[in-house]
């Protein structure tokens, strides 16, 4: 399971694209992205978000309370999962930071759903 900014070059794999993003990303259009589906239910809420606000040093917090939404969330979690099953698949974020936003986590939520056989929990 491959993430990738929004703004990226598409490299034109064949991974299924899902936008992780609660907002839509700014100047892009849907021709651009090119996405298989737009999941902004699976996103951190928006208090979570506004909260975060990239700061480094919330980030341990943050990752604490963005699975707690996942894990309370089940429904957007399995729309991901659904594709996951299928097709290799493409998490897509807008956020400037590579290593700390809300792909990285729910990536390492799904891996663990899938490989735990759990489903969404």
């Amino acid at each position: 399971m491959e993430i990738a900014r929004v703004y990226d070059a598409d490299d034109g794999s064949s991974a299924a694209r899902l936008l992780i993003d609660r907002l839509w990303p700014r100047g892009m259009s849907r021709e651009t992205l090119r996405l298989d589906e737009w999941i902004p239910e699976v996103a951190p809420s928006t208090a979570l978000r506004k909260w975060f606000h990239h700061e480094h040093a919330k980030w341990d917090k943050f990752q604490e309370r963005y699975r707690a939404e996942l894990v309370g969330n089940p429904e957007a979690v399995e729309r991901c999962l659904v594709w996951c099953r299928k097709v290799p698949v493409k998490l897509l974020y807008s956020a400037r930071d590579r290593e700390h936003n809300q792909a990285v986590v729910l990536r390492q939520h799904l891996v663990s759903a899938m490989t735990s056989g759990r489903g969404t929990g």
